[in-house]
């Protein structure tokens, strides 16, 4: 923030942190997940309504494509370059 001119400045941490925050809501439980790919990072939660929110970063400069596995349920997921993505599994 430039508090000169009460500007804000809105930098890459901000949107990813909304990111986060507008899929894992609080009360949520962090719950195991297995990555393969170094290329990829993920995290995955357990809301209170009982959804899953899985956040995919993909760090590399080429597009990737997964295997997202819960329980017997396997989806075939692909994510841009340098993207961060979600995924939302209801119960």
């Amino acid at each position: 923030m430039d508090v000169k001119t009460d500007e804000v400045y809105y930098t890459p941490i901000y949107y990813t942190m909304a990111h986060f925050s507008k899929f894992i809501r609080p009360g949520a439980v962090r719950i195991g997940i297995a990555v393969s790919d170094k290329d990829l990072q993920a995290t995955a939660a357990q809301n209170p309504d009982g959804s899953i929110a899985v956040v995919i970063f993909n760090e590399g400069k080429a597009s990737k494509s997964f295997n997202l596995k819960i329980n017997s349920t396997s989806k075939k997921v692909s994510i841009d370059p340098q993207a961060i993505q979600t995924i939302i599994v209801n119960n």
